[in-house]
């Protein structure tokens, strides 16, 4: 027996971030949501009436509900290489140098598999919008993976959203022109496509980092970096784009991934820097699971240090945050299945993270926050495609735990689980 696509949602329990300031309470918890359905999109989100009835009405009896999936920060191109590795060293350029080796067995059915795997699993989970950054070593010739993704984009168009970001390794920014040319074969690719950059203490040149926030800035094109991916102290990536975007009066939106070192700084180092991010147009991404794993790693020594970032004081200052993947099954992370919601699970434990579905769940579903328009406070759902994930074995005291049984709506289309639970007995 299969479930009948709804019309209507009743009592359903929806996050605090998602509700208006006034909606009703009881006992200091938001009252269950009334969602009505149709044409594909959300018509309207009322308090619960408490009388759903029919086969496309169902009563969720306060089932918590989130609106698709923002995966902000993967590597398609790297995942699943894993299995066919040997001994990869510790910490994060081990994992480099294991990846490097690796690419001899890459071909564009290989990418194209492995991708294809990755984006299935997202789109399974719940996930509407994934970014992928792919690796860009050489200046003279593009990637192999990166016409694999731009095919795979059309391909999963109406599906999931897939962004491209070109990771390329920062000294190839040293020489102006060099960067213009590489920022114009970024733009070539389509409105789908950004460009990155790998900014860490062992290539660091602030004139390379300039080179590719101005060469961004000239051909319109969004950015996305690896920023003080270390715990080192010193780093001081993160503060200078944030200078250098201020200086040069950037008006796209910038996301900066990692950030580590921020977490080994003096505090007044590292909330200085936060102040000045606050006032640029940055958003932040959190790797907890790969950052967890790479930094402060030894063989044969437990880890002192957790390598997470600065999240709750990213929040307290409204720095747009959110929480991602990383990679998956590869020389970097071996966990992971492309669920963002693993990845805020982790953040919960490691960064003790207070109300994860009330308060901290905006972190996965806010892909307002890439973009360069201006998002608005408190989101809603009404007016945009029903696209939800309802977790039919958790609670908010618990969430995200017992979250991998879930009901995913695609348009108001029932695409994953089992929604019989939700009908009339």
């Amino acid at each position: 027996m299969s479930a009948p696509n709804p019309s209507l949602l009743d009592n359903v329990r929806l996050p605090r971030w998602l509700l208006p300031t006034d909606w009703p309470q009881r006992d200091g918890v938001p009252v269950p949501a009334c969602i009505a359905i149709g044409a594909g999109r959300v018509q309207s989100v009322q308090p619960a009436a408490g009388h759903a009835a029919g086969p496309m009405a169902w009563d969720l009896a306060g089932t918590l509900a989130l609106p698709g999936f923002v995966d902000a920060h993967t590597h398609l191109d790297k995942a699943f290489t894993l299995p066919r590795m040997k001994q990869v060293q510790p910490g994060l350029l081990g994992a480099i140098d294991a990846m490097l080796a690796d690419r001899v067995n890459w071909t564009p059915a290989d990418v194209r598999e492995r991708a294809a795997r990755g984006l299935q699993w997202a789109w399974e989970c719940g996930t509407t919008h994934l970014r992928t950054h792919v690796d860009w070593w050489e200046p003279e010739s593009l990637p192999m993976a990166w016409p694999v993704m731009a095919e795979l984009a059309q391909e999963w168009a109406g599906k999931v959203r897939l962004e491209q970001v070109a990771l390329i390794k920062l000294p190839l920014f040293e020489d102006a022109a060099q960067a213009m040319r590489l920022a114009k074969q970024v733009k070539a690719t389509g409105p789908h496509a950004l460009l990155g950059g790998f900014v860490h203490s062992t290539n660091w040149s602030e004139n390379a980092l300039r080179n590719l926030l101005v060469s961004a800035q000239a051909c319109d094109l969004d950015i996305d970096l690896h920023v003080d991916e270390e715990l080192n102290p010193a780093a001081v990536g993160l503060q200078t784009t944030a200078r250098i975007l201020r200086e040069i009066g950037y008006e796209g939106r910038v996301t900066c991934g990692h950030i580590c070192a921020l977490a080994a700084q003096p505090e007044a180092q590292a909330f200085a820097t936060l102040d000045a991010v606050a006032r640029a147009p940055i958003t932040v991404v959190s790797l907890p699971a790969t950052n967890l794993l790479l930094q402060d790693a030894v063989t044969g020594r437990t880890p002192r240090q957790r390598g997470i970032t600065l999240v709750k004081e990213a929040r307290e200052r409204g720095i747009p945050l959110l929480f991602a993947s990383d990679n998956v099954q590869d020389p970097f992370c071996r966990l992971g299945s492309f669920d963002p919601v693993e990845a805020l699970g982790t953040a919960a434990l490691v960064a003790q993270l207070d109300e994860p579905f009330d308060t901290w769940s905006q972190a996965l579903c806010r892909g307002d926050w890439l973009r360069r328009e201006n998002s608005p406070a408190r989101p809603t759902l009404a007016g945009r495609s029903a696209d939800l994930v309802l977790f039919t074995d958790a609670d908010r005291f618990g969430w995200p735990s017992r979250t991998a049984n879930r009901v995913v709506l695609r348009d108001g289309r029932v695409v994953r689980g089992d929604a019989t639970v939700f009908l009339p007995r």
